[in-house]
This record gives C-alpha cells, structure tokens and sequence, in this order.
C-alpha cells in the first residue's frame, strides 16, 4: 500500500460514457474552488499526450495514476475524470482510492446509449469520431469493485451534480481558498 495525498486533500473521481458531462463537471467543480484543484483528464493523457489506445494494460493506466498521485502528494486535490472503462482502470482506482488519506468521492454517469449518442452529437469530437465508435465503447452500468461510486442519470443537471459533489467533499460553502 502506497499512501498519498495529505490529510487535507480531496479525491474525486468522475466515470462514464462518452458524452455524459465528465468534463463539464469537473470545470464546474474547479470553477467553483479554482485555487489548488487540478483536472487530470482520461482523454488529455490517453489520447493527447500518450497518443495510444485505450486497453487493459496500456500505458495510460500507469500515467494516470503517476500523475494522479502527484498532485495529490504536492497538496492539490484532485479531480480525476474520463471513460476509465473498469476492465482497464478498476484496479488502479480502487488502489488510487484506497490508497488516498482524506476525502475520496466516486461518481458514474449512467446513461442510454440513444442519450449518449444525442450528447455526443453536440461536441467538436463528432466530426472526428463516429457515432459507431463511440457505441462501441459503451458500457452500461461499468461500475467498478470496490468503489462506493454515486451514480448520476441523464436527469441530473451539472448544477445538481455540482450541488452533490461539494456537498459530499465538504466544500458546500464554495469557498474558493
């Protein structure tokens, strides 16, 4: 057991399909405490830095737990966002999170795959990435063993959402120190 972050550090972690508001929740989230939160996006490392695909055993799993931890061991409290399917990624969050001294939060968005797909219409990303494709990497329900993950549904806005995540993490005042 490797331990990280301090006594004072948060540990969010947001999960779902393609599409779901992952990103804008975390925004929000930072947006609403903007000093000391850092945003480690699935996609960022996947996709931009790595360039690789996703799969158990890649080399993103590694980095983002490298880098998860990183932040979290020099005081920032993170917020950790992305598909992170569970057969590549289940492992590594249940360990990051057992791993974390304070406050560790999970949520999942579970959405249908037609609201999935109707999201999905509406980002830059799709006239880069058919609609086959990200049908492809839908899961329903992927919820990973071992972590205590709030589910969010396609009813919930980001302002409800944010409203259950700072209030879960202690930060309901929105104090932004």
């Amino acid at each position: 057991m490797n331990r990280t972050g301090s006594t004072e550090t948060r540990l969010i972690v947001i999960r779902g399909n393609s599409g779901s508001g992952k990103s804008q929740l975390a925004h929000a989230i930072r947006a609403a405490r903007p000093r000391g939160v850092a945003i480690i996006g699935h996609d960022v490392l996947r996709r931009e830095i790595l360039h690789v695909r996703d799969h158990p055993g890649a080399l993103s799993v590694p980095l983002i737990d490298m880098t998860t931890r990183f932040a979290l061991d020099n005081g920032l409290h993170v917020v950790l966002e992305g598909i992170l399917h569970s057969e590549s990624y289940g492992k590594m969050l249940a360990n990051l999170c057992r791993d974390h001294l304070r406050i560790t939060r999970c949520y999942y968005y579970n959405l249908e795959l037609p609201e999935t797909l109707r999201r999905h219409r509406t980002k830059k990303l799709a006239g880069e990435v058919s609609e086959e494709q990200v049908a492809s990497w839908y899961r329903s329900e992927d919820l990973v063993a071992g972590l205590d993950e709030a589910v969010f549904d396609e009813t919930i806005s980001v302002e409800a959402a944010l409203n259950v995540v700072l209030n879960d993490v202690g930060w309901q005042d929105r104090d932004v120190s």
